[in-house]
């Protein structure tokens, strides 16, 4: 029996799967420099185990599963005591860079569509605070899996708890959401 060798062709990755992999990347971090940063790390550790595609799918999707483990190596990082540290050092809160994190826009008409898109902003930013609030754990598996759509047996793997653990996770998740969200959206 001889062992069929796959080769693959590095030099198209970036004309071929770089914008698709940015978009996967950005919808799951929300943050465009760091799904940029994911991208080039993925592209970098595909060049570094190219030896071990075995051509049983394709390029995309081999280069997507490892832009996967490292979107999940970035949420262990934040969530790790190291990780929130060096986040904290990474903001800016003086100096030339102060406020950059402020999108400026140009002046909208006040009709019902801004007001709308106001209350979705807010409610939004009320949920994200909620989630933040929750036990790590929680917020981790929450995201994992009600926001970024990762499988039940991949998130299980990942970090190394049960099924039925992970769905218990759920449930007080939500549980302490919808309570979060009638305290402080609902009932204000």
């Amino acid at each position: 029996m001889t062992e069929q060798t796959h080769t693959i062709n590095s030099n198209k990755w970036i004309d071929n799967y770089a914008d698709y992999m940015f978009n996967y990347a950005i919808v799951r971090v929300n943050d465009s420099d760091i799904a940029k940063d994911l991208v080039q790390d993925t592209f970098f550790a595909g060049l570094k185990s190219a030896k071990n595609f075995q051509g049983k799918s394709t390029e995309r999707t081999w280069l997507v599963s490892i832009l996967k483990r490292k979107i999940i190596d970035h949420y262990r990082k934040i969530n790790s005591k190291k990780g929130k540290a060096e986040v904290r050092m990474n903001f800016y809160d003086d100096g030339e860079n102060e406020g950059n994190w402020i999108e400026e826009r140009v002046p909208q008409n006040w009709d019902n569509a801004s007001e709308k898109k106001i209350e979705t902003e807010e409610l939004r930013n009320q949920l994200e605070s909620c989630i933040d609030a929750l036990p790590e754990k929680y917020a981790m598996v929450f995201r994992l899996k009600t926001i970024q759509e990762f499988e039940t047996e991949e998130i299980c793997k990942e970090l190394d708890i049960t099924a039925s653990n992970l769905w218990v996770i759920i449930h007080r998740a939500r549980t302490q959401l919808r309570k979060c969200m009638e305290d402080n959206w609902f009932n204000n």
